[in-house]
């Protein structure tokens, strides 16, 4: 199952997992900010459920990404 590609789209770790191919514990660990030199990914916390928004991921990555 492929993710909305809408920028207003709401992902699950799962769908978040996808996109970054890595596991979930792994999208666990930076929400949770468990990763040594990685910023925490925002997100919405529904109960136990974690929500992240399309939008917050791509933030995230453009803040993550190293410059050569």
């Amino acid at each position: 199952m492929q993710p909305a590609q809408d920028p207003q789209a709401v992902l699950t770790i799962r769908d978040v997992a996808n996109l970054l191919r890595c596991s979930k514990t792994h999208v666990s660990n930076v929400i949770n900010g468990k990763v040594p030199g990685t910023p925490r990914l925002a997100h919405l916390s529904m109960g136990r459920r974690k929500l992240v928004r399309r939008e917050w991921l791509d933030q995230w990555l453009e803040a993550s990404k190293e410059r050569c």
